[in-house]
């Protein structure tokens, strides 16, 4: 590693603190801090975590609501050479006791939500810290001159646990160069200037939050930190704040347009929705008002493709990131003609380097040194890209991916469950809900099965409708889920 050409999330926090020295960097609550400010805690949390032992390549654990701590400890981590994951609070503990086996955390910072104080007794080697006065109690023991510990830019520094496409979640690493050239590349595309605002108000453990909130920091802008989403919250802030972007989806505008009444939410920039809202915000009406949709996937940081580099084109999600290059290919890996269907492949500045303790599925998923998506998808005429589909099958509720593998799976194990298939259900509130198709061995209700579902997997996961059947139509071993959608309704499924 040449220091040469070397930059990661840290030397952007000692840059910012140079070059932004009266800029505000972070709001929570009462919380306000500059960019050196931000900096010194930083310092005084990497220095107490190496005297706690923490150094190169370790794990910290994340299990909170959104906090301006997380931004800390990522760049914590970032000065020294460790990982931060920051995981979904709202799983089951069954669900949380996984990743802390799976990720083996030096340090977890924790806060006493749901089932997370349930698992204080799982990974008994970690240093367990409560956010709040236990927080700032390890941070004040630590020095605030910097430790100019030497990191490596291809080291991974972020990991966000996907959905369980196989059954099973795996935590994507993003380096500093991948977070970095991401950032840049987000920044382009959403024309983010200098002094950008963004409120944090989806959760930062999915990466459509987590990409703005870098892109905000890149930029030396300001992180506004909502904890979860409350539409009244969210609009004084948006008011308070001047926020240029929030995280937002369909039912979160529909709460803040009710909510945002006699609130001046002007500053905010999003594309045009319902009368109401057109009138609340600044509606974008540039080629790049939709700059943030296209395709993605935490395995590339967020974004592969946007739409505002399609304007006008014949594909329905846009042209590559500047930093990648995109091939369709067949099942061989050879690169398929335009106009045909095949698996979509990358590869660039921020891909991620891999899952955490996956040797063989990453082997698989790198073959022949492309990113091997897992969805489908084909190169148009004029060069533009269509997104199809996941190879694997996929719902999306709320914002959310669901593999219905993961969910067949759990309602598997209920004593009365012989078979079953899951299916998505269009919704127009939500994009889709989860059907579950059973066949009985023995006797249960809708309802216990649901219930059962939800105290094994994350809530929004569970079976909304629960259809008994005679038997699951087959397609060789596997069920027949187009025969399960034409008999029970499915539909609405992401790319269709």
């Amino acid at each position: 590693m040449n220091p040469l050409h070397s930059l990661t999330l840290g030397d952007l926090a000692r840059e910012h603190r140079r070059s932004w020295p009266l800029a505000t960097a972070v709001v929570d609550g009462d919380v306000r801090h500059t960019y050196p400010e931000l900096d010194d805690r930083v310092n005084r949390l990497t220095n107490a975590l190496a005297a706690e032992g923490v150094g190169p390549g370790d794990r910290l654990l994340w299990l909170g609501q959104n906090s301006h701590r997380v931004l800390e400890s990522l760049l914590a981590a970032a000065k020294l050479g460790a990982v931060l994951s920051v995981a979904n609070w709202r799983q089951s503990a069954a669900e949380l006791r996984f990743v802390l086996g799976d990720l083996e955390p030096a340090v977890v910072f924790w806060q006493p939500l749901d089932g997370v104080a349930e698992v204080r007794d799982a990974a008994e080697k970690a240093r367990w810290i409560q956010d709040g006065a236990e927080y700032e109690t390890l941070l004040a023991t630590g020095a605030a001159a910097d430790p100019e510990i030497a990191v490596d830019p291809a080291a991974p520094v972020l990991a966000l646990y996907t959905a369980a496409f196989d059954g099973t979640p795996n935590a994507a690493l993003l380096s500093h160069a991948a977070l970095i050239g991401h950032s840049l590349s987000l920044a382009l595309a959403r024309q983010m200037e200098p002094g950008f605002a963004y409120l944090n108000s989806g959760p930062l453990f999915h990466v459509g939050t987590a990409m703005f909130c870098l892109a905000t920091f890149q930029l030396g802008g300001k992180n506004v930190f909502l904890p979860a989403y409350d539409a009244a919250e969210a609009a004084r802030l948006i008011e308070a704040e001047r926020c240029d972007g929030a995280f937002l989806f369909g039912p979160m505008i529909d709460a803040l347009v009710e909510a945002g009444a006699g609130h001046d939410l002007s500053s905010l920039h999003a594309p045009a929705g319902s009368e109401a809202w057109n009138a609340m915000i600044t509606v974008d009406t540039s080629p790049w008002s939709r700059a943030f949709a296209g395709y993605g996937q935490t395995e590339v940081g967020g974004m592969l493709t946007y739409s505002g580099y399609g304007v006008g084109g014949i594909g329905s999600h846009g042209r590559p990131s500047p930093l990648v290059q995109v091939r369709i290919v067949d099942p061989s890996g050879a690169e398929l003609p335009v106009g045909e269907i095949g698996e979509l492949v990358a590869r660039g500045q921020h891909m991620m380097t891999g899952y955490h303790n996956r040797p063989a599925l990453n082997a698989a998923k790198q073959t022949g040194g492309w990113h091997h998506t897992g969805d489908l998808g084909r190169r148009e005429s004029d060069g533009t890209l269509s997104f199809l589909g996941p190879r694997l099958r996929m719902l999306k509720s709320g914002g959310e991916n669901i593999y219905p593998v993961e969910v067949e799976r759990c309602l598997a194990t209920h004593p009365a469950v012989a078979e079953c298939a899951v299916i998505g259900e269009r919704d127009m509130e939500w994009g889709q809900r989860v059907v579950a198709v059973v066949v009985l061995k023995g006797e249960a209700t809708a309802g216990e099965l649901i219930a059962h579902c939800r105290d094994s997997i994350a809530s929004y996961k569970k079976p909304s409708r629960v259809e008994f059947a005679d038997a699951i139509p087959k397609r060789g071993y596997s069920p027949d889920y187009d025969a399960l959608d034409a008999a029970y309704g499915g539909g609405g499924y992401p790319g269709s």
